[in-house]
């Protein structure tokens, strides 16, 4: 099991010691704070991502409009590293 990067052996030392810190009444919520945190994280990611390709498009749509080229490298490109796509 490989999460964060991180094995089974350390996720099971960082959830013994946030037993042994906040104990086992307060670690669901702690634990459903954590997982609603990582969804907002996500989510705004995504959406900065979208965001960033709504906004390439929309100036490539532009400059067609104009005639004028696109960057040498090709804008593509860009949104690929806009996506994160490889």
């Amino acid at each position: 099991m490989d999460f964060f990067g991180i094995g089974f052996g350390e996720v099971l030392l960082i959830l013994i010691v946030a037993l042994i810190i906040w104990g086992p009444k307060r670690l669901p919520s702690i634990a459903r704070m954590l997982g609603k945190t990582m969804h907002n994280l996500r989510k705004a990611t995504n959406d900065l991502a979208t965001q960033v390709t709504r906004e390439i498009d929309i100036e490539e749509k532009e400059r067609g409009k104009k005639g004028e080229s696109t960057s040498p490298n090709g804008s593509p490109a860009v949104r690929r590293d806009a996506k994160g796509d490889e």
